[in-house]
């Protein structure tokens, strides 16, 4: 998910966004831990995106 399409959502889109990315994330890692993924790097970009929305929330919150 790109920055500026993050920057656009308001702040609970962010967070329903963070919560579903967060559940892909465990789910993925569980799915890999009992039979490799094809394309592993599919976790790195689901992380980086959790870090992504979890920044734009906190930098939200600072601002106000």
């Amino acid at each position: 998910m790109k920055q500026s399409v993050i920057k656009e959502m308001s702040t609970a889109d962010l967070q329903e966004k963070l919560a579903e990315t967060k559940a892909k994330l465990a789910e993925q890692r569980l799915n890999h831990a009992v039979t490799p993924l094809e394309n592993p790097m599919e976790i790195r970009k689901t992380r980086r995106t959790v870090a992504r929305l979890a920044t734009e929330l906190t930098k939200r919150e600072l601002q106000k």
